[in-house]
């Protein structure tokens, strides 16, 4: 017998199931991982279920609304891909009121914010050299805002976890930079670390104070530093500090969200107008287009599903956040686009026969102690997307197990790598997961497997146990 076959046969034998209560038969490996962790059956939720529909494999507590953590990217997913289309963009525009002469646009120019959350600064460096090539050198007037668009309440970077810096905290917002974050390329020195920044927002200035101390252990470079920032003079003022050991040789990226959305934009605008030769006399202010304006530079996302593969391949939240906002912005123009955009993700689950029964979203991410979803949801969710016209978009973002994105170091030694393409989910006391897993069979399944409590951060294990066992059916 071929070793491949020998070795997953071996696995088959070793993950057998084993009684749990209430009737259901569990895989051993994955009962023996949470009693060992300390995790009662009672705190999860598992169901494994063909994608054709035939009865399921494993069911236990489908019903129960649990905290999903970033596995709620695939309701929002589903619910873009359907309402949206495979073939959607976002757009954000520049607009003129006034003539252009002798490289001088005599007025005002504006920018309209279309919700794009893949607006990069290489992409607005583009957008400005296209400006140039139109003629205009200095811009006379204001620079006008437009972020209308989206209709948002005020975000507080620091309401999850008191980790305002974190980039994963940032809001969204119809005209926003890189993800509302900044990227510090760190070289280690002997007496501390050079930080660089390309480019560097006007109005940001970064002071560094890292130093070296003695130990070989490096681990996460980031863990041993710390960031503040503070307004000085009209500038913010970014302090770098910490003790890098000098088992820290190599270099790294040190991502920081120090700016407000608006005050990044306009860093990076002056920064790279500058850059490209131009001038400008006057203000950054929020306003609409002057009436009579005409669009003069126009850039178009990536479509949808590529913008969904960063998503999940990588578990983005400010990208989740900006889909769910234009969900609502489009449906509900004027009113709250995320509670919009909750509405609209409810009304796509229910015109696919999916149970919303206990649904709760906040922000379509999982970054919330609020969302609750439940399994039965999920799988339903699953299924119906494996039937509908947009299966290989919403399948295509999802990580690869043991081979990419988040999932890129799960199973990576064992038959089920490459088997299963799966969001996962990781809070305080929450672990999951949610996708397809390809069995030996032939078969693929619907897979789900929420964990709420205490003990959960240890469960990597049992969702490990779980994959394989599918994958050898």
């Amino acid at each position: 017998m071929p070793a491949p076959a020998i070795a997953l046969l071996v696995l088959t034998l070793t993950l057998t199931t084993a009684p749990a209560s209430g009737g259901e038969r569990w895989p051993a490996a994955l009962d023996a991982s949470l009693a060992r962790n300390g995790i009662p059956q009672s705190a999860t939720s598992v169901l494994i279920q063909d994608v054709e529909g035939a009865s399921a494999l494993l069911s236990h507590r489908v019903t129960a609304p649990m905290n999903p953590a970033s596995v709620m990217k695939l309701v929002t997913t589903f619910a873009a891909l359907d309402q949206l289309g495979p073939t959607f963009t976002w757009k954000t525009r520049i607009m003129v009121g006034a003539p252009i002469r002798d490289g001088v646009l005599k007025g005002d120019l504006s920018i309209i914010g279309g919700g794009d959350p893949r607006l990069s600064r290489e992409r607005l460096w583009l957008i400005l050299r296209e400006l140039r090539s139109r003629g205009v050198k200095r811009i006379e007037g204001d620079v006008l805002t437009d972020r209308s668009f989206f209709s948002l309440p005020s975000h507080d970077p620091a309401a999850f976890d008191q980790r305002p810096l974190r980039p994963y905290n940032a809001g969204a917002n119809a005209l926003t930079v890189d993800f509302g974050s900044i990227q510090l390329r760190m070289q280690p020195t002997s007496e501390g670390a050079e930080a660089t920044l390309d480019p560097q927002p006007t109005g940001l200035l970064v002071v560094n104070r890292i130093r070296r101390l003695a130990g070989n252990t490096c681990g996460d470079p980031v863990t041993h530093l710390t960031a503040s920032p503070r307004e000085e003079s009209g500038n913010t003022i970014l302090g770098l500090e910490g003790n890098l050991p000098l088992g820290c040789t190599a270099s790294f990226d040190w991502n920081l969200a120090p700016l407000p959305p608006e005050r990044l934009f306009e860093g990076l605008f002056r920064a790279l107008w500058r850059e490209l030769g131009g001038e400008i006399s006057g203000h950054f202010r929020e306003a609409p287009p002057p009436q009579g304006s005409q669009v003069l530079v126009e850039s178009s996302s990536p479509a949808l599903p590529e913008v969904l593969r960063d998503m999940n391949k990588w578990s983005n939240n400010v990208i989740a956040r900006h889909v769910l906002a234009t969900l609502g912005a489009l449906a509900e123009p004027g009113r709250d686009s995320a509670a919009a955009g909750a509405r609209v993700v409810e009304r796509s689950l229910r015109a696919s026969g999916i149970s919303t029964e206990g649904l709760v979203i906040e922000n379509g991410a999982g970054l919330s102690r609020n969302e609750r979803v439940t399994a039965l949801s999920l799988g339903d969710l699953l299924r119906a997307a494996w039937r509908s016209r947009t299966m290989p978009e919403l399948m295509s973002s999802l990580p690869i197990a043991g081979r990419d994105g988040t999932a890129r170091r799960r199973v990576a030694n064992s038959p089920a790598a490459g088997t299963a393409h799966i969001k996962t989910g990781t809070l305080d006391g929450v672990r999951s997961l949610a996708g397809y897993v390809l069995g030996a069979s032939g078969r693929r399944y619907a897979v789900v497997l929420m964990i709420n409590h205490p003990n959960a951060g240890a469960a990597r294990e049992a969702q490990d146990a779980l994959l394989e066992w599918t994958a050898a059916q």
